[in-house]
């Protein structure tokens, strides 16, 4: 999983990021680069380039309606799971919160990018404290926003 979040785990607002850092969003390419994302249906939407380059798009709905050229789409988390339950790779799950709820009892690893700030948020992600820090980044700043990248691993 790879998200930015704040001191309260808010993720969002509105459908939109908190924050436009242009270092987490680098560091999110950068990490998901040439991997599979995993996203839902509002996570897609809000996308600014769809799908991502340079990784394999994978779209979570319900709608069995629902398209999205360039990307593949599963309509239950059983069916993904059955599809994917012998990847090689390393998946990310990029979003949004109910798809964080979703996968957070099957992660493994978290790529957060902690966030020293706590705006107006309407989607939260999920409780963590099942997983331990294996590493963490220097603070960095930007638009007035402290932040660190840090990598959690399952307890």
């Amino acid at each position: 999983m790879i998200c930015a979040v704040a001191k309260n785990n808010g993720i969002g607002y509105q459908n939109k990021l908190l924050w436009n850092l242009k270092g987490d969003m680098k560091h999110f390419v950068q990490t998901t680069r040439g991997h599979t994302v995993v996203m839902g249906q509002k996570t897609y939407e809000g996308l600014f380039v769809k799908p991502l380059p340079n990784r394999k798009n994978i779209v979570l709905t319900l709608d069995k309606n629902f398209q999205a050229p360039g990307c593949e789409i599963f309509y239950s988390l059983e069916d993904f799971l059955a599809a994917y339950k012998n990847a090689a790779e390393e998946i990310f799950i990029i979003g949004g919160a109910s798809i964080y709820k979703q996968f957070i009892s099957l992660a493994e690893k978290l790529y957060l990018t902690l966030v020293d700030d706590t705006p107006l948020a309407d989607v939260f992600f999920p409780d963590f404290s099942a997983f331990k820090i294996f590493s963490e980044g220097e603070t960095q700043e930007e638009n007035g926003v402290k932040y660190k990248f840090v990598e959690f691993v399952r307890n």
